[in-house]
């Protein structure tokens, strides 16, 4: 209890100091409160720019862990027929409990648009594929389970496909036309964001595709992919691909590789670049804020002496005005940090810095909190850093000399 009432006692007391000085303090404590929001904002950038990655990374190669099979002739030339396939496929599934797997075809298309035919890339998967690949729609749905009872494909296209459509109401199930071998109509229930400028894409229902007589120009054989635990990744590997080599016998080539983006294993991080990258630059801030300040306590306590050399002749122990001149500078740096936390948080959760910083990214993390207690402690810490060499030249004062100083 006498430790807690002295150590408010002390903070009490190096608020008072703060009050009567502030000006002096305002002054010093500016550039730790842009430290600290610094810091804050560059963790808390670096969060979205680690979200905007790793939803990148699963858009393209799936979530971990992702395993893909295919199943071809020895020398390429071909995959077994669909319903083999298909059975073999979900006889693996049922056998180790996969709940989300697709089949997976990737092919070109022409599409007729009022401004002309457009080439464009076809996808065709299953109902489970969105969600093993963090696939969103800016507006509408994905194809469901039901669309495949349509007599017209359902599908999905990208944001470029739809102004060339003339960016209709999704409501309004506007169509496009699939030219291939077989010209289809298709129902258009979602948009997706686009990759690049200048390419367009079409998603639609497996099933689909292949009730349609395939109307594209052609393209690689079907894919199966898995969505597995990472912990049983390389497991379920070998065993695939040993299930299948036995059910299609030696004239079939079976490859099943882990396509996501933490395949490459063996403790890597593919974002510890990054993080690396965000902690160097949070490092140098918080030095840079450091030095500021303690050059600026320095300075401040050689205005001081004869203040402390009076609180020493009165009986102030070395201990006292060594705790009180430190807390004098933790207490100052906390009150700091908090603003230069709140100021972060500002700057970076109002609309325009979420449109400019995350328009990329899906699901947009909060901001968070780790970030804010981050900012906290730093500022304490440099409170306490900046505080030490001053309050130990505070201890050194002599009384007398201090007093005729």
């Amino acid at each position: 209890m006498r430790v807690l009432t002295g150590l408010l006692g002390a903070i009490v007391e190096a608020w008072s100091e703060l009050r009567v000085h502030r000006t002096r303090v305002l002054l010093s404590l500016i550039g730790v409160a842009v430290a600290v929001a610094a810091i804050t904002g560059v963790v808390a950038v670096g969060g979205v720019l680690e979200q905007s990655l790793t939803e990148s990374n699963e858009r393209y190669g799936g979530r971990p862990a992702l395993l893909t099979v295919s199943v071809m002739n020895a020398d390429g030339s071909g995959s077994p027929d669909a319903d083999t396939m298909d059975a073999a496929l979900a006889r693996l599934a049922s056998r180790y409990g996969i709940r989300y797997h697709s089949r997976v075809l990737q092919d070109q298309l022409s599409l007729t648009t009022p401004r002309g035919v457009v080439q464009s890339q076809l996808f065709a998967v299953e109902p489970d594929y969105p969600t093993m690949h963090r696939l969103r729609t800016t507006m509408g749905r994905m194809p469901s389970q039901a669309d495949e009872t349509h007599l017209a494909p359902s599908v999905v296209i990208d944001d470029n496909t739809w102004k060339l459509l003339g960016s209709p109401p999704i409501a309004t199930h506007p169509t496009v036309d699939l030219v291939g071998e077989q010209p289809v109509t298709a129902v258009v229930v979602g948009v997706q964001r686009s990759d690049c400028d200048q390419c367009y894409s079409v998603t639609m229902l497996y099933d689909q595709y292949l009730k349609l007589g395939a109307p594209s120009l052609g393209g690689s054989p079907p894919t199966w992919e898995a969505w597995v635990p990472p912990k049983h990744a390389q497991a379920l590997k070998l065993r695939f691909s040993a299930d299948l080599s036995a059910e299609f016998g030696g004239g079939w080539n079976v490859q099943v590789s882990r396509t996501d983006y933490a395949a490459a294993g063996g403790g890597y991080d593919p974002l510890l670049p990054l993080k690396l990258g965000v902690g160097g630059i949070a490092g140098l801030v918080l030095l840079l804020g450091a030095l500021g300040l303690l050059n600026i306590s320095l300075v401040t306590v050689r205005y001081r002496i004869r203040e402390i050399g009076i609180r020493r002749s009165f009986g102030a122990t070395a201990g006292r005005v060594f705790f009180s001149v430190m807390m004098e500078s933790v207490v100052a740096t906390v009150a700091a940090g908090f603003i230069g936390v709140i100021v972060a948080i500002i700057v970076l959760k109002n609309p325009l810095s979420d449109s400019l910083i995350a328009r990329t990214v899906q699901d947009v993390p909060p901001f968070p909190v780790s970030a804010a207690i981050l900012g906290l402690v730093v500022s304490t810490a440099v409170g306490a850093l900046a505080g030490l060499l001053p309050a130990l030249v505070a201890v050194r004062v002599k009384p007398i000399d201090a007093i005729r100083y």
